[in-house]
């Protein structure tokens, strides 16, 4: 037959992989690949099995440390690992749990009534994937070592001391191999947020977290549970009622919840299964959303609120302002993956919305100031997305009839190949003149912005669709906004915002970023938003020419090229991109050989709603006192 392959295909082309080996080659399957995210799930994988001690009643003290080396150790004081022989592996079962996948006190044996490790392959993925691994076991008066080696035991499980009497836990320390995670190092920040969300759904835990890199310590414990964590995000918002909470079991499911309004445009959720923080949410998450917006709407009809003729809320309608946690107890939970980010288990879909509807329902009836606060608040973001819908069919039905879909002051490029495409949003005019000649003109677009665009982070989307900068951006991209957004229509396969190294630079670039964060969310979920690094200092010493980007390059530079003390040297330092002629820009900022582009990710995403909502929100005490205590950082800035 034609185009028939005549390679032959037999039992020496099937590979069988032995042990840990299948983790090694494929670390997307089990840890969900060998970036930061990946990296951080390490460290999440073996805390989690802590807190499943927790959960079953054993364990009340977690410690975490990232030590100088990035090594990292976990310890608890749980009932600690067992290491007695198994007796169909022949083999302790601390060597099964840290080398064998699927091996597990977790599959209803009866060690644990609820957990979050459920496919024994966490231990044992971390182990496959570390340089090397120790596991210290204290139990039966003794502490019983291993070590392990790309995931190889490197000996038997056996007692190396005495444990102080009754003292029982699991210290386990490993090291990332560099060769599956290459140029990724933990951060502080993410860790730090991660363990605080542990510590609010797991009440009565405490949990220590230090940082030996940057001397840095932190400790969680909380009694509040999530209605503590409910304050917490909405320390910078302003509710308008107090916490709504409940927490019953339904055909053996622990539900609770706890929600809140708030002055604020955008809303906060958490979902939680057996203390994992479902990101990408799944049925507990649609049970609470579903229970809100049925709830509220019988309640304004009921009170008269929402007349005969008028509309239901839509659950966008419902949801805005509203800071919720759902967190679900399941003897059985059932994940879409093993990194356990959606939750899939249909019957608690139905659970929470018979928990969440009980509770609210029942404040509103007994609170009808609150209820009428929070309808309210329901019209006003009722009315705001009718004319931000009016808006937007304006903007794009005047751009069709003009025939004008792309902004005159846009400078487009001839591919036509979105994926080889790049747009530079650049700020002023004689930036936007040096970009437009240095660039590459087959592949690099210039989008000039006159001045600040809006604060979009206190604008509502109908007043926003109103500001010429923000129309010339949305245009320009092609990808539509809001419940019009779509990647598919993207026409630039980069976007890359390109501001001066000043003060006022940093201020335009947040505007941007706020902007991005809140409306245009999968630009950077899919990896199209950077940041470009235009140099600070032109250096040039006996007909060496350098560029540096900060103030310790230009010392080391200088030193480098035998100009220490800077005197004989010339140090030409770039208050603006204006002040680059044409060619300078290609070479330093826009040239693909030479350029450093910051990757723009949501790495944290509830940090990052906390981080804008601080810095661009209405709340001034926050903000003052973040500038307070960076005032130090900035201090030394050319202003």
């Amino acid at each position: 037959m034609a185009g028939k392959t005549t390679e032959t295909y037999t039992a020496d082309q099937i590979q069988r992989l032995e042990g840990l080996e299948a983790v090694r080659r494929r670390p997307g399957m089990y840890v969900g690949g060998t970036d930061i995210k990946a990296l951080h799930h390490l460290v999440y994988e073996i805390v989690d099995n802590s807190i499943d001690e927790a959960l079953a009643g054993a364990c009340d003290s977690i410690e975490v440390a990232i030590h100088k080396d990035s090594s990292v150790t976990v310890s608890d004081n749980g009932r600690g690992i067992p290491v007695d022989i198994h007796k169909e592996a022949k083999k302790s079962a601390l060597e099964l749990v840290m080398t064998e996948l699927h091996t597990g006190g977790k599959f209803g044996g009866g060690g644990y009534k609820v957990s979050g490790g459920l496919h024994g392959v966490g231990a044992a993925a971390v182990n496959a994937l570390s340089a090397w691994c120790e596991v210290r076991v204290q139990r039966d008066n003794k502490i019983w070592f291993q070590r392990y080696e790309k995931g190889r035991p490197q000996g038997d499980v056996k007692p190396i001391g005495k444990a102080p009497d009754s003292t029982t836990g699991t210290t386990t320390t490993f090291i990332f191999d560099n060769t599956i995670f290459k140029d990724v190092d933990y951060r502080f920040e993410t860790l730090r947020d991660r363990f605080r969300e542990m510590a609010f759904v797991t009440k009565g835990v405490t949990i220590r977290f230090r940082d030996e890199r940057a001397d840095r310590e932190m400790t969680f414990h909380f009694e509040g549970g999530i209605t503590s964590f409910v304050r917490y995000l909405n320390r910078l918002r302003d509710p308008i009622h107090p916490v709504v909470y409940a927490d019953k079991e339904v055909e053996g499911v622990g539900v609770e919840i706890a929600l809140q309004y708030t002055d604020h445009n955008q809303p906060m959720e958490f979902a939680f299964a057996n203390t994992i923080n479902t990101l990408d949410g799944g049925t507990h998450l649609t049970g609470l959303r579903g229970a809100v917006t049925r709830v509220t709407n019988d309640y304004a009809r009921k009170a008269g609120l929402l007349k005969a003729d008028d509309p239901n809320f839509s659950g966008d309608d419902t949801r805005e302002g509203l800071t919720a946690i759902v967190s679900i107890k399941h003897r059985d939970p059932q994940f879409e993956s093993q990194t356990k980010v959606k939750l899939m288990n249909p019957e608690v879909q139905t659970y929470v919305q018979q928990v969440a509807g009980e509770a609210l329902g029942a404040f509103l009836e007994e609170n009808p100031r609150d209820a009428k606060a929070i309808v309210e608040k329901c019209l006003l973001s009722y009315r705001a997305r009718d004319a931000a819908k009016k808006a937007r069919d304006l903007v794009f039905r005047k751009s069709a009839l003009e025939s004008a879909t792309l902004p005159g002051k846009l400078a487009d490029c001839s591919e036509r190949d979105p994926e080889k495409c790049e747009l530079y949003i650049v700020e002023g005019d004689s930036a936007g003149g040096s970009a437009k000649q240095g660039r590459d003109r087959h592949f690099q677009a210039i989008l000039p912005l006159r001045g600040k665009i809006m604060n979009t982070e206190r604008a509502r989307l109908d007043k926003m669709l109103g500001n010429n900068e923000v129309k010339a951006l949305i245009s320009a991209l092609g990808t539509g906004i809001g419940d019009n957004f779509s990647l598919e229509n993207l026409r630039y396969g980069r976007t890359l915002i390109m501001t001066d190294a000043d003060v006022d630079g940093s201020h335009i670039r947040t505007l941007l970023l706020t902007f991005f964060f809140r409306y245009m969310q999968p630009l950077i979920e899919g990896g199209h938003l950077f940041i470009a690094q235009p140099p600070l200092y032109r250096v040039e010493f006996k007909k060496q020419v350098r560029y540096v980007y900060s103030d310790a390059q230009r010392d080391k530079v200088l030193k480098e090229l035998g100009a220490a003390d800077g005197a004989k040297a010339g140090i030409q330092r770039y208050k603006g991109l204006g002040e680059m002629n044409p060619e300078q820009l290609w070479e330093t900022t826009m040239n693909p050989a030479n350029r450093t582009l910051l990757q723009v990710t949501i790495e944290d995403a509830a940090e990052a709603d906390r981080t804008f909502d601080m810095l661009m929100g209405s709340a001034v005490p926050p903000r003052k006192r973040f500038i307070q205590t960076h005032a130090r950082d900035v201090k030394n800035l050319d202003v």
